[in-house]
């Protein structure tokens, strides 16, 4: 109980979106699943052979866009929980925002044609960007809080937040450039 008074109280929609995050993960298992049995490819194959099962890259598509989304859960994950310490609302947006694009990153990739997870599913490594903003910011702020009470005084507060928006011009130029 002692741990959850350190949490804004709107934390809980970090966590709803979490949640709805791995129901989107269970669902795409249970895609594959299906895949597997409609092209004949047993576990523990992987990906299958295209000389072995003409319809190779139909399953291959299926599988790919789920290992895509298991192989960026991890950071996702970890962006959302320290994101949302201190900016759960923005950060719960973010996620959703990443699971949708997620959702049709998937579908379009199990249609056969990699390139039709590009339509809505190409806004997916944005949204996880978006996700990263307020991680980035949350060590920033401490350290502007620490700052405003070991000088007494408000002066380092626009030299912290003038920093912090360099950084973010210099990502954010960064994956432009890209």
């Amino acid at each position: 109980m002692a741990g959850t008074e350190l949490l804004p109280k709107e934390y809980g929609y970090v966590a709803i979106v979490l949640v709805f995050y791995c129901f989107l993960n269970f669902w795409m298992t249970f895609q594959v699943g299906k895949a597997r049995k409609k092209y004949n490819v047993p576990c523990p194959t992987l990906y299958a052979i295209e000389s072995e099962n003409k319809e190779a890259k139909l399953f291959n598509c299926v599988q790919r866009g789920h290992q895509n989304s298991l192989e960026f859960i991890s950071m996702f994950f970890m962006l959302m929980i320290l994101g949302g310490i201190s900016h759960p609302c923005i950060c719960a947006a973010f996620g959703f925002f990443y699971t949708v694009t997620r959702f049709f990153y998937f579908k379009g990739y199990a249609t056969g044609d990699p390139q039709k997870r590009l339509t809505i599913g190409v806004m997916s490594p944005f949204s996880l960007f978006l996700c990263f903003c307020p991680a980035f910011l949350e060590p920033l702020a401490v350290a502007e809080i620490w700052i405003s009470c070991y000088n007494g005084a408000y002066g380092m507060h626009n030299f912290v937040w003038d920093t912090a928006a360099s950084r973010i011009n210099l990502c954010t130029s960064a994956v432009i450039n890209l």
